[in-house]
This record gives C-alpha cells, structure tokens and sequence, in this order.
C-alpha cells in the first residue's frame, strides 16, 4: 500500500515532486518491507501554480536497532572456503575504502533481458525510435540494472557479505548507456552490533558506481562546481547508502 505524504511544486512550474511511503506485508498481515521514494511528476497545466510546498521531514538512516535478521538464520555452521576471501565483520574499519577492480560493460541485450525480468516495461529502455527523439538521443539504461552490476562487482573485496539489511538512500547521480563500463569502489561508513545477535554484525557501506572510470580510492572527485553549485562529476552514475549483513569472526 502506498500513501502520498507530500508535494512540492518544483520553481520551473513544469513539473513538482511528489513523496510516498510504500509499506508491503505478507499473508499474515506482517510488515516486511517498508520505504519512502520521491518521484517527479509532469504537471497538467504548467501555466496555473498548485502552491504545494509541504515536504515532508524524512529519515535520514534507518538506525541500527530497527534493523531485522530473520530469527531462524543460523551462522554456528558458516563456512569460509565458499565465497573465499578473508574479511570478517571485525576486519572493517571506519573510514575504510576498497576498490572493487573489476568493470563490467554494459550490453543491449542483457539490460533488455533483465529490465524485463525486473517488470519495468518504460518505453526510454527499450524502444530505438521513440528515444531517438529524446535529448540523449538513445535508449537509457534502466537504473535498477546498474545497481545490480555495482553490488555484483561489489563482491570482490567483501565478499562475505550476507545481504542488504536496509536502503539509507541513493541517487542515480548519472544517465548511463549500453557500452558504457562500470566499475566501482565502497567505502566503509559506520559499524553496527545487531541487537540479540553475536555471530553477525552490519556494516554501513557507501557504494559508488563510476563510468569508464577506474576508481583510485580516494582520489576521485564525486562532485564537482557547476554555475555556482556543486553537482555531481559526469563519470558518477551511482552513489547508494545501505546497511549490509556481515558473519563475526567470533561466532
């Protein structure tokens, strides 16, 4: 179910952002998803002012006792030599950065094979003709795909990581194209102890996507001054915030 709990009309009168909380439950009436996005929408008369301005206050982070580990996950038989790598909860550091070394190039075929899979049917994805009308030019990659490239190129350097405990926020800082590659690099933002829980702790991890840039860890700008303002540098096409499961070494 979905509430809009928000609207603000944006200053060129063409367009306004409208915020929405989401809450998904299961057969049992249990929440097991909850989030808030803000999306712009088109106007239906640009000429006639709406005087929405009632943004809401949003959460910054979803705070670490309010993250959720399924109670039957049992970690006294995890085993190291499957996902390889060395690096257990306690081996983090605050502050810490890793690049991530391998790029990935993205190709028509399999963004088209999985935007389909992810049921997004938005014609800027697929269709040749119509986006030849655009301002790119061309067909955009759907955005959940990149995503989905940078945590998998994300493995190499965490690799123990269990899963997403929960989204702080992101931005799709850039358009992306097939032929681009993306590389990308974490950066260690904060450790957590998860209440009730001694064999794992979450990590909270800032992932950057680049584009045909190679990250030198800590020596890429991922913003830059436009017209008086600070924006982000073209190559960044993602930078996300989440809080990641990790097995301690002490279980």
């Amino acid at each position: 179910v979905s509430k809009v709990i928000g609207k603000k009309e944006n200053s060129n009168g063409k367009t306004g952002v409208v915020w929405v909380k989401t809450v998904g439950t299961n057969q049992r009436d249990e929440t097991v998803l909850e989030f808030y996005r803000w999306v712009m929408v088109h106007k239906r008369d640009p000429s006639t002012p709406t005087g929405a301005a009632d943004r809401p206050p949003m959460p910054k982070e979803v705070a670490p006792a309010d993250l959720r580990v399924p109670a039957n996950l049992d970690l006294s038989r995890y085993e190291d030599w499957p996902a390889g790598g060395s690096a257990y909860f306690e081996d983090y550091e605050r502050g810490e950065k890793i690049d991530h070394v391998d790029g990935m190039t993205i190709e028509e075929a399999e963004h088209a094979i999985a935007t389909r899979l992810y049921q997004n049917t938005a014609k800027v994805h697929f269709d040749a003709v119509q986006t030849k009308g655009t301002r790119f030019g061309r067909r955009l990659m759907y955005g959940g795909h990149v995503i989905s490239i940078a945590r998998s190129l994300s493995f190499n350097g965490m690799e123990k990581v269990l899963g997403i405990l929960a989204w702080n926020g992101g931005a799709h800082a850039n358009p992306t194209f097939a032929g681009d590659t993306i590389y990308a690099y974490s950066e260690i933002l904060d450790k957590a102890d998860i209440p009730g829980r001694s064999d794992c702790g979450a990590l909270r991890v800032r992932l950057v996507g680049l584009r045909d840039v190679q990250p030198t860890v800590g020596g890429f700008p991922l913003q830059v001054s436009k017209e008086g303002r600070d924006v982000y540098h073209q190559d960044v096409v993602l930078d996300l915030d989440y809080w990641l499961l990790v097995p301690k070494r002490s279980r």
